[in-house]
């Protein structure tokens, strides 16, 4: 079966049911990133656990791979390889969690007040277990394509920086 690449959206009534979602899900095969999204009643948004598999990854490889690089200028040129590396490194996920941010912001407009959402950035090469997550937990499941949400977060930059 092919893998597809989306972000699955799960509405909670209830913060607990949400958070038990969330530690759940964790274990699910294709996880990137994972996401909790609250609306108080009051309609006030807050983001109170998110993951990222593999976070600092790219960061520390990227090191090595400059550090290696660097082993044609002796000591100093892996010194300086290997901050080059990380610095290129956390470059790149700290843009990768910035647009993550953008996303759950984007996605805060569909949570109501009083509710919970449970977002799930994944690559799926099988539908069946996730939707077991959201029938364990009582809750329906959105599948949003994950370019589809990227065009969103895009037209909702333009849209700021024209304002």
């Amino acid at each position: 079966m092919s893998e597809n690449h989306h972000v699955l959206l799960l509405d909670f009534t209830d913060g607990a049911d949400c958070r038990a979602a969330f530690d759940e899900a964790e274990h699910l095969p294709g996880l990137r990133q994972s996401a909790i999204v609250e609306r108080a009643a009051d309609g006030t948004l807050d983001f109170p656990a998110s993951q990222v598999r593999g976070a600092g990854v790219t960061t520390v490889g990227a090191g090595v791979a400059g550090g290696i690089a660097g082993l044609l200028g002796g000591p100093i040129g892996v010194l300086l390889g290997f901050v080059a590396g990380t610095a290129l490194g956390n470059a790149a996920e700290t843009w990768r969690d910035h647009e993550g941010g953008a996303g759950l912001i984007v996605l805060g407009e569909e949570v109501e007040d009083g509710h919970s959402m449970l977002v799930l950035d994944m690559v799926e090469s099988s539908p069946e277990l996730a939707d077991e997550l959201a029938a364990r937990h009582g809750t329906t499941l959105r599948r949003l394509p994950a370019d589809q949400l990227a065009a969103r977060v895009k037209a909702a930059r333009r849209a700021a920086e024209e304002a």
